[in-house]
Protein backbone atom coordinates (compact mmCIF):
# COMPACT_ATOMS: atom_id res chain seq x y z
CA UNK A 1 0.00 0.00 0.00
CA UNK A 2 1.15 3.53 -0.97
CA UNK A 3 1.67 6.31 1.75
CA UNK A 4 -0.98 8.30 -0.12
CA UNK A 5 -3.43 5.34 0.16
CA UNK A 6 -2.20 4.25 4.12
CA UNK A 7 -2.80 8.18 5.12
CA UNK A 8 -6.31 7.98 3.24
CA UNK A 9 -7.02 5.05 4.89
CA UNK A 10 -6.09 5.86 8.71
CA UNK A 11 -8.21 9.10 8.30
CA UNK A 12 -11.28 7.41 7.26
CA UNK A 13 -10.91 5.36 10.46
CA UNK A 14 -10.62 8.48 12.33
CA UNK A 15 -12.83 10.10 10.97
CA UNK A 16 -15.46 7.37 11.14
CA UNK A 17 -18.22 8.40 13.88
CA UNK A 18 -17.77 11.98 13.82
CA UNK A 19 -21.31 12.71 12.80
CA UNK A 20 -22.69 16.14 14.44
CA UNK A 21 -24.18 15.28 17.74
CA UNK A 22 -23.55 11.69 18.09
CA UNK A 23 -21.08 10.35 20.23
CA UNK A 24 -22.43 9.38 23.78
CA UNK A 25 -22.47 11.69 27.19
CA UNK A 26 -20.64 9.54 29.94
CA UNK A 27 -20.56 12.64 32.11
CA UNK A 28 -22.78 13.94 34.79
CA UNK A 29 -22.92 17.60 35.78
CA UNK A 30 -22.16 19.00 39.15
CA UNK A 31 -22.92 22.57 39.84
CA UNK A 32 -22.26 24.11 42.77
CA UNK A 33 -18.90 22.40 43.71
CA UNK A 34 -16.88 25.65 44.48
CA UNK A 35 -17.38 28.22 47.22
CA UNK A 36 -17.61 31.54 46.90
CA UNK A 37 -16.96 34.14 50.09
CA UNK A 38 -20.19 35.38 51.78
CA UNK A 39 -21.79 37.99 49.47
CA UNK A 40 -19.71 36.77 46.50
CA UNK A 41 -21.17 35.89 43.02
CA UNK A 42 -19.55 34.35 40.20
CA UNK A 43 -19.16 36.80 37.41
CA UNK A 44 -19.09 35.08 33.37
CA UNK A 45 -16.38 33.47 33.00
CA UNK A 46 -14.46 32.04 29.66
CA UNK A 47 -11.55 31.29 31.70
CA UNK A 48 -10.01 27.85 34.18
CA UNK A 49 -6.91 26.17 34.33
CA UNK A 50 -5.24 23.59 36.65
CA UNK A 51 -1.87 23.50 38.06
CA UNK A 52 0.40 20.72 38.72
CA UNK A 53 -1.25 20.20 42.83
CA UNK A 54 -4.79 19.69 41.17
CA UNK A 55 -6.42 22.93 42.33
CA UNK A 56 -8.59 24.97 39.65
CA UNK A 57 -7.77 28.55 38.61
CA UNK A 58 -10.73 30.75 37.48
CA UNK A 59 -10.58 34.49 36.65
CA UNK A 60 -14.26 35.80 36.58
CA UNK A 61 -15.45 39.61 35.41
CA UNK A 62 -15.94 40.69 38.82
CA UNK A 63 -19.70 39.07 39.64
CA UNK A 64 -20.64 40.58 36.48
CA UNK A 65 -19.63 40.94 32.42
CA UNK A 66 -17.20 43.36 33.45
CA UNK A 67 -14.06 44.44 36.08
CA UNK A 68 -14.32 47.99 35.18
CA UNK A 69 -14.42 50.53 37.95
CA UNK A 70 -15.03 47.15 40.25
CA UNK A 71 -13.03 46.67 43.24
CA UNK A 72 -13.09 42.64 43.38
CA UNK A 73 -10.71 39.83 42.82
CA UNK A 74 -11.29 38.23 39.71
CA UNK A 75 -8.85 35.62 40.20
CA UNK A 76 -9.43 32.54 41.94
CA UNK A 77 -7.97 29.27 43.43
CA UNK A 78 -9.49 26.41 44.94
CA UNK A 79 -8.90 22.84 45.75
CA UNK A 80 -10.22 19.81 44.32
CA UNK A 81 -13.05 19.69 47.05
CA UNK A 82 -14.08 22.98 45.69
CA UNK A 83 -12.27 25.26 48.88
CA UNK A 84 -11.42 28.82 47.95
CA UNK A 85 -7.68 29.01 48.64
CA UNK A 86 -6.72 32.14 47.32
CA UNK A 87 -8.47 35.27 45.62
CA UNK A 88 -6.44 38.30 44.21
CA UNK A 89 -6.39 40.64 41.28
CA UNK A 90 -8.35 43.67 42.37
CA UNK A 91 -7.86 46.22 39.51
CA UNK A 92 -5.56 44.71 37.60
CA UNK A 93 -8.06 42.98 34.75
CA UNK A 94 -10.99 44.84 32.34
CA UNK A 95 -11.97 41.77 31.19
CA UNK A 96 -10.45 38.53 31.74
CA UNK A 97 -10.77 35.93 28.92
CA UNK A 98 -7.60 32.92 28.50
CA UNK A 99 -5.87 31.33 31.11
CA UNK A 100 -3.17 29.13 31.22
CA UNK A 101 -1.02 27.69 33.97
CA UNK A 102 2.61 27.22 33.13
CA UNK A 103 5.49 24.19 34.53
CA UNK A 104 6.44 26.57 37.16
CA UNK A 105 2.40 26.69 38.29
CA UNK A 106 3.00 30.40 37.44
CA UNK A 107 -0.60 31.84 36.13
CA UNK A 108 -0.96 33.25 32.90
CA UNK A 109 -3.82 35.45 32.06
CA UNK A 110 -5.36 37.25 28.85
CA UNK A 111 -7.24 40.55 29.34
CA UNK A 112 -8.80 40.83 26.23
CA UNK A 113 -10.03 45.02 26.16
CA UNK A 114 -7.51 45.46 29.08
CA UNK A 115 -4.94 44.56 26.17
CA UNK A 116 -2.39 42.94 28.25
CA UNK A 117 -1.44 39.72 28.88
CA UNK A 118 -0.12 39.17 32.52
CA UNK A 119 1.62 36.13 34.43
CA UNK A 120 1.73 35.87 37.74
CA UNK A 121 3.45 33.01 40.54
CA UNK A 122 1.21 30.80 42.53
CA UNK A 123 1.20 33.30 45.23
CA UNK A 124 -0.21 36.39 42.83
CA UNK A 125 3.08 38.01 42.48
CA UNK A 126 2.81 39.94 38.87
CA UNK A 127 6.43 38.15 37.18
CA UNK A 128 5.48 39.61 33.65
CA UNK A 129 3.19 41.83 31.68
CA UNK A 130 2.98 42.14 27.77
CA UNK A 131 1.16 44.52 26.49
CA UNK A 132 0.40 48.45 27.89
CA UNK A 133 -2.79 48.45 30.11
CA UNK A 134 -6.11 49.82 28.03
CA UNK A 135 -4.41 50.39 25.23
CA UNK A 136 -4.37 48.43 22.04
CA UNK A 137 -1.12 47.70 21.09
CA UNK A 138 -0.25 49.01 17.37
CA UNK A 139 2.76 47.77 15.32
CA UNK A 140 4.02 44.12 14.29
CA UNK A 141 4.47 43.40 18.03
CA UNK A 142 1.41 45.52 19.87
CA UNK A 143 -0.69 43.20 21.46
CA UNK A 144 -4.54 44.21 20.99
CA UNK A 145 -7.74 42.11 22.15
CA UNK A 146 -5.66 39.62 23.51
CA UNK A 147 -8.26 35.98 23.98
CA UNK A 148 -5.81 33.47 24.90
CA UNK A 149 -2.19 32.58 25.84
CA UNK A 150 -0.48 29.05 26.10
CA UNK A 151 3.22 28.66 27.00
CA UNK A 152 5.84 26.10 24.50
CA UNK A 153 7.60 23.44 26.18
CA UNK A 154 10.72 25.74 25.80
CA UNK A 155 9.36 28.71 26.99
CA UNK A 156 8.33 30.53 24.15
CA UNK A 157 4.98 32.99 24.74
CA UNK A 158 1.91 32.42 22.25
CA UNK A 159 -0.96 34.89 22.09
CA UNK A 160 -3.99 34.85 20.63
CA UNK A 161 -5.85 38.31 19.51
CA UNK A 162 -8.72 39.57 17.92
CA UNK A 163 -12.47 39.40 18.83
CA UNK A 164 -14.04 41.04 16.16
CA UNK A 165 -17.07 39.55 15.21
CA UNK A 166 -17.08 41.31 11.88
CA UNK A 167 -14.66 39.86 9.57
CA UNK A 168 -11.90 41.54 8.29
CA UNK A 169 -11.92 44.16 11.63
CA UNK A 170 -8.94 44.30 14.12
CA UNK A 171 -6.30 41.77 14.92
CA UNK A 172 -6.89 38.09 13.64
CA UNK A 173 -3.84 36.11 14.22
CA UNK A 174 -1.05 34.62 16.93
CA UNK A 175 1.78 36.48 18.20
CA UNK A 176 5.00 34.52 19.49
CA UNK A 177 7.58 35.92 21.95
CA UNK A 178 10.55 34.35 23.87
CA UNK A 179 10.31 33.32 27.19
CA UNK A 180 11.70 36.87 28.53
CA UNK A 181 9.17 38.56 26.47
CA UNK A 182 10.86 39.32 23.71
CA UNK A 183 9.09 39.38 20.17
CA UNK A 184 9.55 36.82 17.55
CA UNK A 185 7.09 36.61 14.80
CA UNK A 186 3.17 36.79 14.36
CA UNK A 187 0.88 34.72 12.23
CA UNK A 188 -2.28 34.21 10.67
CA UNK A 189 -4.37 37.10 9.25
CA UNK A 190 -7.88 37.35 8.26
CA UNK A 191 -9.48 34.99 5.84
CA UNK A 192 -10.92 31.45 5.85
CA UNK A 193 -8.14 29.80 4.15
CA UNK A 194 -5.16 27.73 4.93
CA UNK A 195 -3.56 29.25 7.93
CA UNK A 196 -5.86 32.36 8.07
CA UNK A 197 -7.88 32.59 11.45
CA UNK A 198 -11.18 34.65 12.19
CA UNK A 199 -11.85 35.42 15.81
CA UNK A 200 -8.68 33.07 17.18
CA UNK A 201 -10.55 32.49 20.56
CA UNK A 202 -8.45 29.99 22.51
CA UNK A 203 -5.14 28.16 21.64
CA UNK A 204 -3.42 25.23 23.56
CA UNK A 205 -0.57 22.42 22.59
CA UNK A 206 -0.42 18.74 22.13
CA UNK A 207 2.14 16.33 23.82
CA UNK A 208 4.24 16.93 20.57
CA UNK A 209 4.13 20.80 20.61
CA UNK A 210 1.28 21.10 17.82
CA UNK A 211 -0.46 24.54 18.42
CA UNK A 212 -4.28 24.29 18.29
CA UNK A 213 -5.94 27.23 17.46
CA UNK A 214 -9.95 27.57 18.07
CA UNK A 215 -10.59 29.36 14.82
CA UNK A 216 -14.35 30.41 16.16
CA UNK A 217 -15.49 32.17 13.27
CA UNK A 218 -14.70 29.77 10.74
CA UNK A 219 -16.12 26.74 12.94
CA UNK A 220 -12.76 25.53 13.02
CA UNK A 221 -9.69 23.91 15.07
CA UNK A 222 -6.18 25.00 13.01
CA UNK A 223 -3.14 22.90 13.63
CA UNK A 224 0.53 25.34 13.30
CA UNK A 225 3.43 23.97 14.13
CA UNK A 226 6.09 26.47 16.66
CA UNK A 227 6.98 28.17 13.63
CA UNK A 228 3.67 28.92 12.15
CA UNK A 229 3.59 26.58 9.58
CA UNK A 230 -0.08 25.67 8.47
CA UNK A 231 -0.49 21.73 9.25
CA UNK A 232 -3.82 20.95 9.40
CA UNK A 233 -7.68 21.89 10.15
CA UNK A 234 -10.69 19.87 11.66
CA UNK A 235 -14.17 20.61 11.86
CA UNK A 236 -15.47 17.73 13.55
CA UNK A 237 -15.57 19.40 17.13
CA UNK A 238 -18.29 22.20 16.08
CA UNK A 239 -17.54 25.67 16.50
CA UNK A 240 -14.87 26.33 19.05
CA UNK A 241 -14.57 28.81 21.71
CA UNK A 242 -12.17 26.95 23.87
CA UNK A 243 -9.77 24.11 23.36
CA UNK A 244 -7.54 21.85 26.23
CA UNK A 245 -5.26 18.67 25.46
CA UNK A 246 -4.46 16.68 28.54
CA UNK A 247 -1.22 14.93 28.71
CA UNK A 248 -2.33 11.89 27.34
CA UNK A 249 -3.71 13.93 24.20
CA UNK A 250 -6.97 13.78 25.13
CA UNK A 251 -8.55 16.61 23.76
CA UNK A 252 -11.36 18.84 24.70
CA UNK A 253 -13.37 21.42 22.86
CA UNK A 254 -16.01 24.21 24.21
CA UNK A 255 -18.51 25.10 21.70
CA UNK A 256 -21.28 27.59 22.92
CA UNK A 257 -22.33 29.53 20.01
CA UNK A 258 -23.50 27.19 17.16
CA UNK A 259 -26.76 28.37 15.69
CA UNK A 260 -28.40 25.62 14.11
CA UNK A 261 -31.23 28.20 11.71
CA UNK A 262 -29.90 31.08 9.81
CA UNK A 263 -31.88 33.84 9.81
CA UNK A 264 -33.71 35.48 6.86
CA UNK A 265 -30.25 37.94 5.75
CA UNK A 266 -32.90 40.88 4.40
CA UNK A 267 -33.65 40.97 7.88
CA UNK A 268 -30.05 39.95 9.62
CA UNK A 269 -28.49 43.42 8.05
CA UNK A 270 -26.49 45.47 10.60
CA UNK A 271 -27.88 43.07 13.47
CA UNK A 272 -25.14 43.00 16.06
CA UNK A 273 -23.90 39.67 18.08
CA UNK A 274 -26.68 38.10 20.04
CA UNK A 275 -28.85 40.31 17.90
CA UNK A 276 -32.77 38.18 17.42
CA UNK A 277 -31.59 38.08 13.64
CA UNK A 278 -27.96 38.27 13.50
CA UNK A 279 -26.51 35.07 11.59
CA UNK A 280 -23.32 34.86 14.16
CA UNK A 281 -22.61 31.82 15.16
CA UNK A 282 -24.63 29.73 12.17
CA UNK A 283 -23.22 26.71 12.50
CA UNK A 284 -26.37 24.16 10.49
CA UNK A 285 -26.81 20.74 12.09
CA UNK A 286 -24.11 21.43 15.10
CA UNK A 287 -25.55 21.37 18.63
CA UNK A 288 -23.59 23.59 21.29
CA UNK A 289 -21.71 21.79 23.92
CA UNK A 290 -18.07 20.15 25.15
CA UNK A 291 -16.33 17.70 22.89
CA UNK A 292 -13.80 15.30 24.02
CA UNK A 293 -11.52 13.46 21.48
CA UNK A 294 -8.17 12.12 20.20
CA UNK A 295 -5.64 14.82 20.03
CA UNK A 296 -3.33 12.74 17.54
CA UNK A 297 -6.20 10.92 15.20
CA UNK A 298 -9.09 13.68 15.57
CA UNK A 299 -11.48 11.44 16.72
CA UNK A 300 -14.68 12.43 18.69
CA UNK A 301 -15.47 10.12 20.81
CA UNK A 302 -17.86 11.90 23.64
CA UNK A 303 -20.41 15.07 23.25
CA UNK A 304 -22.16 16.62 26.67
CA UNK A 305 -24.69 18.52 25.32
CA UNK A 306 -25.73 21.96 26.58
CA UNK A 307 -29.33 21.76 28.09
CA UNK A 308 -29.39 26.07 27.82
CA UNK A 309 -28.93 25.63 24.31
CA UNK A 310 -32.63 23.38 23.41
CA UNK A 311 -34.50 26.69 23.08
CA UNK A 312 -32.15 28.73 20.82
CA UNK A 313 -34.92 29.36 17.93
CA UNK A 314 -37.05 31.05 20.87
CA UNK A 315 -34.03 32.68 23.18
CA UNK A 316 -31.33 33.12 20.71
CA UNK A 317 -28.48 34.13 23.42
CA UNK A 318 -25.35 34.76 22.23
CA UNK A 319 -23.47 31.89 24.01
CA UNK A 320 -24.53 29.38 26.44
CA UNK A 321 -22.55 26.64 27.91
CA UNK A 322 -18.77 26.56 28.40
CA UNK A 323 -16.44 28.72 26.47
CA UNK A 324 -13.22 28.04 28.89
CA UNK A 325 -12.25 24.08 29.03
CA UNK A 326 -9.89 22.15 30.80
CA UNK A 327 -9.94 18.62 32.98
CA UNK A 328 -8.07 17.68 35.80
CA UNK A 329 -5.63 14.30 36.24
CA UNK A 330 -8.95 11.92 37.25
CA UNK A 331 -10.64 13.28 33.90
CA UNK A 332 -13.14 15.55 35.09
CA UNK A 333 -13.95 18.18 33.13
CA UNK A 334 -14.31 22.04 33.62
CA UNK A 335 -16.93 24.03 31.50
CA UNK A 336 -16.66 28.69 31.97
CA UNK A 337 -19.75 29.73 31.11
CA UNK A 338 -20.07 33.61 30.09
CA UNK A 339 -23.59 33.51 29.53
CA UNK A 340 -24.55 31.66 32.60
CA UNK A 341 -22.00 33.19 34.80
CA UNK A 342 -20.94 29.77 36.22
CA UNK A 343 -17.87 27.26 36.26
CA UNK A 344 -19.60 23.90 35.84
CA UNK A 345 -18.47 19.96 36.43
CA UNK A 346 -18.32 17.27 34.74
CA UNK A 347 -17.24 13.98 35.77
CA UNK A 348 -18.22 10.52 34.48
CA UNK A 349 -21.34 8.48 35.17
Amino acid sequence: MSRLMLAAALAAVAFAGNEPNSQPNPYQTVKGWYHLPEGRTMGSTSSVAIDSKGHIWVADRCGKNSCAGSDLNPVFEFDESGKMLKNFGAGMFIFPHGMFIDKHDNVWIADQLGHIVVEFSPEGKTLMTLGQKGVPGQGEDGINQPTSVAIAPNGDIFISQGHENRRGEGPADILKFSKDGKFIKRFGGHGSGPGQLEMPHSITFDTKGRLFVADRQNNRIEIFDQDGKYLDQWTQFSRPSGVFIDQHDVIYVADSESQSVKPDPNQSKGKGRGGMNSDYGWNPGWKRGIRVGNAKTGEVTAFIPDPDAEDLNVRHPATTGAEGVTADRHGNIYGAEVGPRDVKKYVKK
